[in-house]
C-alpha cells in the first residue's frame, strides 16, 4: 500500500476532531477532567491559566490569558479523549506543547522497527510519547515536574536507555516581559516554557555511528481562515548558508501559501491544505510567530538554538544520505489528503534540539517557550515588530 492511500485508511479512523463547546478554556478544562487528570497551573492574582495532562506524556494540553472564560489556545481532540488513547500508530491528542524523540525515520529513526519499510503499514510512534503517562515527580501552583525512564530501539537495532524530565512552568509577568525584551503593559498574557531533558542511561556513548536521538517539541493550535505563520530567517546566499525552506515533505508548497520577504517566512494556516516546511540550523533564528487576525491573538515560540549547532536529525521517510542535515524548526498546516478529511484540523509549530551525542550519565535540555498575547492591535504590533522583525499589516497581509 503507498503511503498516501495508507494515510487515507488511517484517517478514516481517527474520529472528528471538532470542538462542540464555546472554545473556552473552561470547557476544554472541563473535559479533560472529565477523563483524565488535569493540572492546572496559575499564578495567585493572576487570570493566565496552562493546563497539563500526566497520562498525556506530561503535555500542555491547553492555556488562556484569561482565565476560564478566555480562548482556549491549543487544538484538543475532544472525541479522541472522549474515547481514549485507542488508536493502534498514533493518537492525535491534541496539546500545543508534547514531547517526541527523533528522528522518526530514515536509518537511525525511531518511528519504524528495525529494517521494515518506510511505509504507513509499519509506522509505529513508540508507546513512551504516545500512550505511556508520566510520572510526577515535584508539583507546585505554577510548576509541575514529569519523569520517565524508557528504552528505545531505532530502524537499525541500537538500543538507547534514556531518562526523561520534563518541566513545565507558567511565567511570572516580569519573565515573560524579559523574554520578550518588550513592554506588554496592556495586553493580556499567557506564558509557560517546557524545559526537556534527556539523559543518556546506558554505559556507553551514543555516536553517529549508530544514531542520535533528538528532543522534540510540537505545538497544535486551531487554525482559522486569518491565520499566518510568520518565522524570521536568517539571509545570506544559498551558497553559503544553503536553501532558506525545506518544504519537500509532502510535496512543495504552493506560493499562494507560502511567501518569502525580506528575512521572514509567511506560511497560510488556515487547517485546508496539507504542508509542512523547515529551516536549518543555518538560517533559524529561535523565535517563530503566527497571527489570527480574525481573534486579534498574537502567538510566539521561543526555543533553544546553541551556537555553533550543525547537527539536527533528519526524518525524512527515506534511507538518507545525510541523516544529520534536518531542520531547527517546522511549521505543519492540516488539510484534506486525497479528497479525505483532515486529522484535525490544526496547524502546528515544532523546534527540535541537535542531535545529542551524549555520554553516559550527560544529557541535554531544550527549551521551548510559548507566548499568546490578546488586546490593543497598537501594542501587539509593537510586539510582533520587536520580536519577529514584523508589523501585523505585513503578517496579515502576506498571503491571499
Amino acid at each position: 500500500m503507498s503511503f498516501r492511500l495508507a494515510l487515507v485508511f488511517a484517517l478514516a479512523l481517527i474520529p472528528s476532531a471538532c470542538k462542540s463547546h464555546d472554545g473556552s478554556f473552561g470547557a476544554d478544562v472541563a473535559l479533560l477532567s472529565a477523563h483524565t487528570e488535569t493540572i492546572v497551573l496559575q499564578r495567585e492574582g493572576s487570570p493566565a491559566r496552562v493546563a497539563v495532562v500526566p497520562a498525556y506524556q506530561g503535555r500542555v494540553m491547553t492555556s488562556s490569558a484569561r482565565g476560564d472564560t478566555g480562548t482556549s489556545f491549543g487544538w484538543v481532540n475532544a472525541d479522541l479523549v472522549a474515547r481514549g488513547p485507542v488508536l493502534p500508530q498514533f493518537n492525535p491528542l491534541g496539546g500545543e506543547d508534547r514531547l517526541w524523540i527523533g528522528p522518526e525515520a530514515g536509518q537511525f529513526g525511531f518511528f519504524f522497527p528495525p529494517g521494515k519499510p518506510f511505509t504507513f503499514e509499519h509506522w509505529q510512534t513508540p508507546a513512551v510519547i504516545d500512550t505511556e503517562p508520566f510520572d510526577i515527580v515535584e508539583r507546585a501552583p505554577e510548576r509541575v515536574v514529569f519523569q520517565k525512564e524508557t528504552r528505545l530501539v531505532n530502524w537499525s537495532g541500537t538500543a538507547f536507555d534514556l531518562k526523561l524530565r520534563r518541566e513545565v512552568e507558567l511565567l511570572d509577568d516580569v519573565a515573560a516581559r524579559t523574554a520578550l525584551a518588550v513592554p506588554l503593559d496592556g495586553l493580556a498574557v499567557v506564558a509557560f516554557e517546557s524545559r526537556n531533558t534527556v539523559e543518556n542511561r546506558g554505559t556507553v556513548a551514543w555516536t553517529k555511528d549508530t544514531g542520535l536521538p533528538s528532543i522534540w517539541i510540537l505545538s497544535m493550535y486551531t487554525p482559522t481562515p486569518r491565520t499566518t505563520v510568520a518565522i524570521p530567517y536568517r539571509e545570506g546566499d544559498e551558497a553559503a548558508l544553503g536553501p532558506i525552506v525545506n518544504d519537500r515533505y509532502f510535496g512543495a508548497i504552493d506560493a499562494a501559501r507560502l511567501h518569502l520577504r525580506e528575512g521572514t517566512l509567511f506560511f497560510k494556516a488556515d487547517g485546508k491544505s496539507r504542508g509542512k516546511l523547515g529551516l536549518s540550523p543555518m538560517r533559524a533564528l529561535g523565535v517563530a510567530g503566527a497571527y489570527d487576525a480574525g481573534r486579534g491573538v498574537l502567538t510566539i515560540v521561543q526555543y533553544t538554538v546553541p551556537p555553533g549547532g550543525t547537527d539536527y536529525v533528519n526524518s525524512m521517510w527515506e534511507h538518507q544520505d545525510q541523516p544529520f542535515s534536518g531542520d531547527v524548526i517546522n511549521s505543519y498546516n492540516d488539510g484534506p489528503v486525497d479528497g479525505g478529511k483532515p486529522l484535525g484540523p490544526f496547524f502546528e509549530l515544532e523546534t527540535s534540539s541537535p542531535a545529542l551525542a551524549l555520554e553516559p550519565a550527560a544529557s541535554y535540555t531544550h527549551v521551548h517557550r510559548s507566548f499568546h498575547l490578546e488586546g490593543d492591535r497598537e501594542r501587539l504590533d509593537r510586539v510582533a515588530r520587536s520580536v519577529l522583525g514584523v508589523g501585523l499589516d505585513a503578517i496579515e497581509h502576506a498571503l491571499p
